[in-house]
């Protein structure tokens, strides 16, 4: 068998494995969804570069990126924001690097989700490390990492079957993950994580939508909240929040943004049950949010607060189902249009 047999009999045999591979993760209900690693994350904080004072950039955990959708907010405000939320992270890095290595002077909303905003501002610390990374990749990245980036987008544009998270949480279903995550007994003794499975897709632009099967299957959405009770209930090894350090932190960036003419709101997006209730223990919303909000002088919207903004559907407690942020979106951007804190596209 010559050199050219051997490449066709082996090109067929790949072809023929990622076809099969696909076509089953198809046919249990996985989709296409883009990476939402540093290399994504950097691709989108390169358009701010670009944006005007009318723009709007989107900072903060996850909470904002699951529930303020980017389709409707363009569509009622004409404008489609720059997405640079990261689960598990605080904003305060994001927050800076806009601050003070850009001239952006549109309208930066932060979402607050408490216990991650006012966790600390210790560079090694989990909340920070992730997305400083994050920023760090941005300025530092080569023109054969932005390369490399560009060439994988029509893969994971049309396969199900690339996607991975950088942390590898289990429930991807790449080979790479499935891997990774088995799980052989628990050799430390100590309380280990639950597993912890994909809950939502991404979009290019880093758009986040729950997935249907978060309302349709209560088994599976409980497997979250196991997920969240074991991270807040971190026991006495958990620092205590830093309210002082922060907020500190915070405002310092707020004034460098406000003083060349931009806007900064806050947002604090919906919780429920017992999740609302461990982070009304953690951070108390008389101590932190309304603190906050009086230290800053800031714009700020606190679900609470509005009857229009409550009642929607959290399936595992903290995040939008993707009907529901739709229209958590669209009343927000009502709110925010009657104060007259963002103009009102409509009559534009």
């Amino acid at each position: 068998m010559d050199l050219k047999q051997s490449f066709i009999i082996a090109l067929t045999l790949g072809v023929i494995g990622l076809t099969s591979w696909e076509i089953y993760w198809r046919s249990q209900g996985k989709v296409p969804t883009f990476q939402d690693d540093k290399a994504l994350w950097a691709s989108n904080r390169a358009r701010v570069e670009k944006l005007t004072s009318e723009d709007y950039v989107f900072a903060g955990s996850s909470r904002i990126h699951f529930d303020v959708q980017l389709d409707v907010w363009e569509e009622y405000t004409g404008k489609r924001p720059v997405q640079l939320s990261m689960g598990g992270a605080s904003p305060l890095p994001t927050i800076r690097d806009i601050a003070r290595n850009t001239n952006f002077a549109g309208t930066l909303v932060v979402g607050i989700t408490p216990p991650l905003f006012f966790s600390t501002t210790f560079p090694q610390a989990p909340p920070i490390l992730g997305i400083q990374e994050r920023v760090d990749y941005y300025h530092d990245r080569t023109y054969a990492q932005r390369i490399n980036h560009w060439l994988s987008m029509p893969l994971q544009r049309n396969l199900a079957t690339i996607h991975s998270y950088e942390d590898l949480v289990s429930g991807n279903f790449d080979l790479k993950s499935l891997l990774q995550n088995i799980k052989i007994g628990n050799r430390t003794g100590h309380p280990q994580m639950p597993p912890f499975p994909d809950f939502g897709f991404s979009s290019e632009e880093r758009n986040v939508r729950m997935l249907d099967r978060m309302v349709t299957d209560p088994a599976f959405a409980q497997s979250i909240i196991d997920v969240w009770m074991f991270c807040l209930k971190g026991g006495p090894n958990m620092p205590p929040p830093d309210r002082e350090g922060t907020t500190a932190f915070f405002l310092e960036d707020v004034a460098l943004i406000t003083q060349r003419g931009g806007k900064v709101i806050l947002l604090r997006c919906p919780s429920a049950g017992q999740f609302r209730e461990l982070e009304s223990n953690i951070t108390p919303r008389e101590a932190f949010w309304d603190q906050l909000v009086v230290q800053s002088g800031l714009p700020a919207y606190h679900f609470e607060d509005f009857g229009q903004l409550q009642g929607l559907r959290t399936p595992e407690l903290s995040h939008l189902a993707a009907p529901d942020a739709d229209i958590f979106t669209r009343e927000l951007i009502a709110i925010m249009i009657k104060d007259e804190q963002i103009p009102n596209h409509q009559t534009n």
